[in-house]
C-alpha cells in the first residue's frame, strides 16, 4: 500500500485526471491519490501502460480506469472529458503531467520535431484543462496542478521543452486569474532532476550526464518520484485553498547553484519514498552495478 503522509480519505468520492499516467511520476502520483481515496481516470498515448497502472491500483484496493488518448488531438479531448464526465461525474481535480522531449541543439531542431514537444508539454496541457472547466469545473470548481520543469536560465540541449515549459507557467498564471470566479484554482510543480522511468528513454550518450545530474544539486541527489507526487498532492488538497497561480519547484535547490560556490556534500537530506511500487529507472540500476 502506498505510505502516503497524508490523511487517508483526504480524496474520498473525488474524481482526478492524470495525464501520462502510465509511467514515472503521473504513475506515482495516480497511486497515491487512489490511496487517499480518489478515483482515478488514467490518460495516455499507451493502452498498455494504461491497463497496468489501472491494475495495479486495484490491486492495492484503490480504484482506476484507463483512457488511452492523444492530448494533442483538440476532437479527442473533448470527446475524452465528455466520456469521462458520463461515467463518472464532476472533475474535481486534473494533473497535466504529460510530457515528452528528446536531447538536441536548437540549431538542429526540425520545425515538425519543435512542434510535436511543444503540443505535448504546453498545447496538450491546454487542451485538457480547457476541456475539464468548459465540461465540468465552471459548475462544480475544482483544482488544476501542471507539470512543468526546471528550465530557470535557460534548458540548454532541451530548448523546445524549456519554452513550452515557459509557456506551461504563464498559463498557469492566467488561468489562475481567468478561472477563480469558477472556484478553480490553478498552480504548477516544477520537478528537478528525479529518478524516474523517463531517463530510460534518453539515449545511450546522454547516459554520463545523468549520472552526474544529482552532483549538481545543493542537496545532492535526485529527487525520488513520491517526493514529486508529494507537492502534487498537496497542491490539490484543501490544505492549499488560499494557493493559485504558483509554481512550486521541487528540484533540490538546482536552480540556485551559482559559480564560484562549491556544492558540499558533508550532510545529506535522505529521501522520501512512500510508493511501495517504484522502481529504479535501469540507468540507475547499471550505476549501482558499476
Amino acid at each position: 500500500m502506498y505510505r502516503s503522509i497524508f490523511s487517508p480519505g483526504l480524496f474520498d468520492g473525488d474524481l482526478v485526471i492524470v495525464t501520462g499516467g502510465g509511467s514515472g511520476i503521473g504513475r506515482c502520483v495516480a497511486h497515491e491519490l487512489a490511496a487517499l481515496g480518489a478515483t482515478v481516470a488514467l490518460v495516455g498515448r499507451t493502452p498498455q501502460k494504461l491497463d497496468t497502472v489501472a491494475r495495479e491500483i486495484e490491486e492495492s484496493g484503490g480504484s482506476a480506469h484507463p483512457y488511452p488518448c492523444n492530448i494533442r488531438d483538440e476532437d479527442a479531448v473533448t470527446a475524452l472529458i465528455a466520456q469521462i464526465v458520463a461515467a463518472h461525474g464532476p472533475v474535481d481535480a486534473l494533473v497535466n503531467n504529460a510530457g515528452g522531449q528528446f536531447p538536441a541543439l536548437l540549431k538542429d531542431i526540425s520545425r515538425k520535431g519543435w512542434e510535436a514537444v511543444v503540443q505535448t508539454n504546453l498545447t496538450g496541457g491546454f487542451l485538457m484543462a480547457r476541456e475539464c472547466l468548459n465540461q465540468s469545473m465552471q459548475k462544480t470548481g475544482g483544482a488544476i496542478v501542471n507539470i512543468v520543469a526546471d528550465m530557470w536560465g535557460g534548458m540548454p540541449g532541451m530548448g523546445h521543452s524549456g519554452a513550452a515549459r515557459a509557456g506551461m507557467v504563464n498559463f498557469t498564471e492566467t488561468a489562475a486569474f481567468e478561472w477563480a470566479s469558477y472556484g478553480v484554482r490553478v498552480n504548477a510543480v516544477a520537478p528537478g532532476y528525479v529518478a524516474s522511468s523517463g531517463l530510460d528513454a534518453y539515449p545511450p550518450e546522454a547516459r554520463e550526464i545523468i549520472l552526474q545530474a544529482g552532483n549538481q544539486v545543493p542537496l545532492q541527489r535526485m529527487a525520488t518520484e513520491a517526493e514529486i507526487s508529494a507537492a502534487i498532492v498537496f497542491l490539490l488538497s484543501k490544505a492549499a485553498a488560499f494557493i493559485t497561480g504558483a509554481v512550486l519547484r521541487v528540484d533540490g535547490g538546482r536552480p540556485n547553484v551559482r559559480l564560484g560556490f562549491p556544492l558540499d556534500a558533508r550532510r545529506k537530506v535522505p529521501p522520501f519514498n512512500g510508493f511501495h511500487l517504484a522502481r529504479l529507472p535501469k540507468v540507475l540500476q547499471d550505476k549501482e552495478q558499476d
